[in-house]
């Protein structure tokens, strides 16, 4: 991209700006996406990158999105865990395609997707 004005400058730094809260901001709901060696060869990588696209698409501000480690379900990788409140969620078997869609209907709708829930705490 080529910057040829102060608003340009401005404008990518808004994003950018943007893109590091849903990493490190207070939110309503928190994502992870657990990305031990055993998710990231599983695709945890696009996954985490479909969810923060779709929620900087949806302008969401109440999502953190962050990553952490193996959580020791290797066989249903990627794996990502939803929180709000004392509910947490963990979907697994994701696509990118399926990230965006939990971020479609559980984050914006508040409509856990049960097919792809492996566990879920209250």
């Amino acid at each position: 991209m080529k910057i040829t004005s102060i608003e340009d400058l401005k404008r990518i730094k808004e994003e950018a700006q943007k893109r590091a809260l849903l990493r490190e901001g207070k939110a309503e709901y928190k994502v992870t996406v657990h990305m031990g060696t055993c998710g990231i060869a599983a695709g945890a990588r696009q996954v985490m990158a479909a969810l923060l696209d779709e929620v900087a698409k949806r302008n969401l501000t109440n999502v953190l999105v962050t990553q952490a480690g193996c959580i020791g379900l290797c066989d249903r990788e990627p794996l990502v865990s939803v929180e709000r409140g004392t509910e947490r969620v963990l979907y697994g078997d994701l696509t990118p395609e399926k990230a965006r869609q939990i971020v479609a209907s559980h984050l914006v709708n508040g409509q856990i997707i049960g097919e792809w829930v492996v566990h879920t705490e209250r």
